[in-house]
C-alpha cells in the first residue's frame, strides 16, 4: 500500500544538507517523513511551494517577551505572534523580567503562561547570579531550560554578576553552555560622565570597545579555569571579534541583524534613541568587522535581541531612554535581503540560524530539514522586494527600526511541527507552541 502523510510541501527549492535544490517534503506525525518527488495524493493536505524557498525553521535564541511584570511593552503571545510572522519557529525567551527567572518556580510559571498562547516553540533561560549558585546544576536540566544566561554589565533588569569571584562560581557549576552579555561594569560605572543628556550618540562613546573587549576576557579566562563553555551574546566591536577567535574551543559567537546592519553614523541621526541598545551600535568599521567574523566562520549563530519599549518610553531625553529595539520579525528579512546582496548565502544563513543553534545548546530533533526531526520550515520568497513598515510589525510596542527600509526576501510561511502557524501573512493556527527540548533534559525511557 502506498505510504501516506499528513501534510506535504510541494515544489519548493529547499534548503537542506547535502545542498539547495527542488524536492518535495512530507510530514506524518510533525515530524518529517520523506524528502523527493513525492505525489500530491500521498497526503491529506499539500502546500504549493513553487516560486519559494522552505529553509529549516528558524531558531531565534535571543528575545526578551517582557513577561510577567512588563507586559505593557510585550508578552508571550504578542512576542510569539510577530515571531511566527516573521518566520521563526522557535525562541529562547531570556530572564529578565519582573520577577526574575532565576528559580524552578519562575520558570514552570513562563512554561504555565506559553502554554496555549505563544505561537512558536519556546524555552526560557534561566538567569544565573551568586545568590542561585547551588541551584544552578538543576535549574540547567530543568525542561523548558534554553541554559544558564549571565549578565556581566548592567541592562535592563536586576541579574548584574559583576566581578570575578561571582561569576566564577555562576561557571564552575555549570555543565551547559552559558550564555553571556559581557559589558565591564566597572568600566560604564567610571564612564557615566560621558553621557550627554538628550544626545543618544553619546551611548557608544559611554558604552565603549574596550568596555565590551575587557569583560570578554576576563569571560573566557574565568571559562578556561572553570571548565566551562560560553556563549558571548550580541558582539559588537572588530576586537572582540578578533580575540574570541582565538578561544573557539570554549567560547562560541552571537552576532545581530542590527550590529549586522546598521551603523550609528548613519541611522543615528534618524532613529535617535530608537537606535540605543546595549551594546550599542557603533560605527561602520565595527559592522565591516562583524561581516569579515561571519565570513570567516567566527560567527555561530544569529539571535535578534528583541527587546521592545514602548514609543512613548523610548521618546524620552537621553539617558533617561531605555535601551532596546524589536527585532524578532525583523530577523528574517534582514537576512534575507543580505542574502539577496550577495553577502552571505542562503545556506549560510540556515546554519546561522537553524544549525547552529541545535548544535550549540543541544536541541533534540530541530535544526535540519531531515526525516525523523521536527516538521519546522521557515518558508521564504526570495525575489519578494516590498518595504518593511510599523504597521507590519506584530509586537506590543508597534514600530522597527527598520520603519521604510525596502528589503529583497519575505517570510510566506511559518511551519511548526507540521502545523502550518502562518500563511502569507495571517496567522492561521494560534497557540500552538510547545516547549524545546533539549539532549541534556530528556526524561530517561521507561
Amino acid at each position: 500500500m502506498a505510504e501516506t502523510y499528513d501534510l506535504i510541501l510541494k515544489g519548493g527549492t529547499v534548503v537542506g544538507i547535502g545542498g539547495i535544490g527542488p524536492a518535495d517534503i512530507a510530514v506524518r506525525d510533525g515530524r518529517v517523513a520523506r524528502i523527493g518527488d513525492l505525489p500530491a495524493h500521498a497526503a491529506g493536505t499539500v502546500v504549493d511551494c513553487r516560486g519559494l524557498t522552505v529553509l529549516p525553521g528558524v531558531i531565534d535564541s535571543q528575545v526578551h517577551f517582557r513577561e510577567p511584570g512588563l507586559e505593557h511593552k510585550e508578552d508571550l503571545e504578542t512576542g510569539s505572534r510577530a515571531a511566527v510572522l516573521g518566520g521563526v519557529t522557535a525562541v529562547f525567551e531570556m530572564p529578565n523580567t519582573k520577577p526574575t527567572t532565576v528559580t524552578a518556580g519562575r520558570l514552570a510559571d513562563k512554561l504555565a503562561r506559553a502554554r496555549g498562547r505563544m505561537h512558536c516553540d519556546h524555552a526560557f533561560w534561566v538567569g544565573g547570579t551568586a545568590e542561585t549558585v547551588d541551584d544552578i546544576p538543576a535549574l540547567e536540566r530543568l525542561p523548558g531550560a534554553a541554559g544558564i544566561k549571565i549578565f556581566m554589565g548592567s541592562s535592563t533588569g536586576d541579574l548584574l554578576v559583576p566581578d570575578d569571584a561571582a561569576l566564577g562560581r555562576v561557571l564552575a557549576k555549570t555543565r551547559r553552555r552559558v550564555a553571556v552579555h559581557a559589558e565591564d561594569e566597572p568600566r560604564l560605572e567610571s564612564r557615566k560622565g560621558l553621557r550627554v543628556t538628550g544626545d543618544p550618540s553619546s551611548h557608544p562613546v559611554w558604552r565603549d570597545e574596550e568596555a565590551a573587549l575587557l569583560a570578554t576576557r576576563r569571560l573566557v579566562g574565568l571559562a578556561r579555569r572553570q571548565g566551562a563553555l560560553v556563549h558571548v551574546l550580541h558582539i559588537s566591536t572588530a576586537a572582540e571579534m578578533a580575540f574570541l577567535a582565538g578561544h573557539r574551543d570554549i567560547a562560541s559567537v552571537e552576532a545581530t541583524p542590527h550590529h549586522l546592519t546598521m551603523a550609528v553614523e548613519e541611522d543615528g541621526p534618524r532613529l535617535g534613541t530608537r537606535l540605543q541598545m546595549n551594546p550599542p551600535v557603533r560605527d561602520a568599521r565595527h559592522r565591516a568587522a562583524l561581516w569579515d567574523a561571519l565570513t570567516q566562520g567566527i560567527v555561530d549563530v544569529l539571535g535578534s535581541d528583541h527587546a521592545p519599549h514602548t514609543l512613548e518610553e523610548k521618546a524620552l531625553p537621553y539617558p533617561q531612554s531605555p535601551s532596546g529595539m524589536t527585532g524578532v520579525q525583523t530577523l528574517v528579512p534582514i537576512m534575507l535581503d543580505h542574502v539577496a546582496s550577495g553577502r552571505l548565502t542562503l545556506q549560510r544563513l540556515a546554519d546561522l540560524t537553524s544549525a547552529g543553534p541545535a548544535r550549540l545548546f543541544g536541541i533534540a530533533g530541530k535544526g535540519r530539514i531531515a526525516v525523523g526531526y521536527d516538521a519546522d520550515f521557515t518558508v521564504v520568497d526570495t525575489a519578494a522586494r516590498w518595504t518593511i513598515t510599523d504597521d507590519w510589525v506584530a509586537s506590543r510596542a508597534a514600530w522597527t527600526p527598520y520603519h521604510g527600509r525596502t528589503v529583497t526576501g519575505r517570510p510566506v510561511g511559518t511551519i511548526v511541527r507540521g502545523i502550518r502557524v502562518v500563511w502569507d501573512g495571517d496567522l492561521v493556527e494560534a497557540g500552538r507552541g510547545e516547549p524545546v527540548r533539549f539532549h541534556a533534559a530528556l526524561a530517561p525511557s521507561a
